[in-house]
């Protein structure tokens, strides 16, 4: 009969994947569109235009 795990082992692990999935899609949605980033992707994207 195998050994289980402590009961405090499963719940560390069920928090980290939680707190994993919950950081996660925080980081999806926190896309907020800002006018100062705009501006400096198009200057970005103007800078990579070469001109050889």
């Amino acid at each position: 009969m195998p050994q289980m795990a402590p009961l405090w082992w499963e719940i560390l692990f069920i928090m980290f994947i939680m707190s994993f999935l919950f950081m996660n899609t925080i980081i999806y949605f926190n896309k907020i569109p800002n006018k100062k980033n705009t501006e400096n992707e198009s200057i970005i994207i103007n800078n990579l235009k070469w001109k050889w």
